[in-house]
């Protein structure tokens, strides 16, 4: 058996006869050369690598924190889970959920899901409830629904599902040979920058400057009070008032990183940048840690290791894609017409 929970079972203990596993994890470390050089410019550039959590099972890292989560309720004996969603938490738990036989339940702000997700969600069997609020309003919810004792919640208040998430740290310690100096990342409910400093601290005693980037429109860590109405193009961060909040904090704070917030315009330059010059196709959340990068260009040197985690794959928003992206010419199927049309 393969996946997080075999890799690393000291740091994650449950009884094997209750693991749930996609073979999640053991993602690509992708070095980014050509991106390093159009950001920091020709001959003062740092080592620059991507962490392409978008090949996990269901495209996201979320998978990497709930095959813990679905383990553990499953040795806890619930026939169950429940979450709330942008999209990669309810993708992953009902993928999970499908794989060990249990139910699965899903609350979504209605209208506030890329239909990528929501199509993972649906096709997986999970019954699915969009409701009129948004991410926070369906958290309390579930919240509440959890209480019945019915099925086990596995948003990331469910303090399995940052343990496992935490096993990116390791692997890219391992992958590196070393922690790197920075490591860069989207921040929306906050659970991710919370377990991957967790992460560092447990496998390597040290780690690199967190850096984590909201975006301008859902930005409450930065600002220091929830957001009502977040919004933003980056779904998956679209969060008003994170439930990791003080983790990321801490992180912040023991890395001597920082938090802060990109705009729409900075996330989706980033977007295409990652897609042209790397040839890796990730959700616009995912380039929330890219646009920061470009932000604060000017603090890295040329002798830095820069991790970006790109948390989930292009494929999981492809209406964002097409919409920044040209549309093809169409012409009469003539060999002539074709090759001008194309510039050839």
């Amino acid at each position: 058996m393969a996946g997080v929970i075999a890799r690393y079972h000291r740091f994650l203990p449950v009884d094997p006869r209750h693991i749930v596993t996609l073979e999640e994890g053991n993602t690509p470390l992708l070095e980014a050369p050509r991106l390093s050089e159009a950001i920091f410019g020709e001959g003062r550039c740092p080592k620059l690598f991507l962490k392409l959590e978008g090949l996990n099972p269901t495209g996201s890292f979320k998978d990497r924190g709930m095959t813990y989560a679905v383990s553990k309720a499953r040795e806890e004996g619930y026939q169950a889970v429940i979450c709330a969603s942008t999209g990669n938490t309810s993708a992953s738990a009902a993928a999970y959920a499908a794989r060990a036989g249990m139910g699965a339940y899903v609350v979504i702000p209605k209208g506030k899901i890329a239909r990528g997700k929501l199509a993972q969600a649906l096709i997986y069997g999970a019954r699915v409830v969009a409701v009129q609020g948004g991410f926070d309003e369906a958290l309390e919810i579930v919240k509440a629904l959890a209480q019945e004792g019915r099925a086990a919640l596995v948003n990331s208040v469910n303090p399995y599902r940052l343990e496992g998430q935490k096993t990116v740290a390791f692997e890219i310690c391992e992958q590196l040979g070393q922690p790197p100096t920075h490591h860069l990342l989207p921040v929306g409910n906050a659970g991710n920058i919370t377990a991957t400093w967790r992460g560092y601290k447990e496998f390597c005693q040290t780690g690199p400057k967190m850096f984590g980037f909201q975006a301008a429109g859902a930005a409450p860590i930065v600002l220091g009070r929830p957001v009502k109405n977040p919004k933003t193009v980056a779904s998956a961060i679209q969060i008003g008032n994170p439930a990791s909040w003080q983790g990321a904090l801490e992180a912040r704070e023991e890395s001597g990183g920082l938090i802060d917030k990109v705009t729409d315009r900075e996330i989706l330059k980033a977007y295409q940048m990652i897609a042209r010059l790397t040839g890796y196709f990730c959700e616009p959340a995912s380039a929330a840690g890219v646009a920061g990068l470009i932000k604060y260009a000017g603090t890295f040197k040329p002798g830095d290791r820069i991790v970006c985690t790109l948390t989930g794959h292009g494929l999981k928003d492809p209406d964002r894609a097409v919409a920044v992206s040209a549309a093809p010419i169409s012409v009469p199927a003539d060999l002539g017409k074709v090759k001008k049309a194309l510039r050839i």
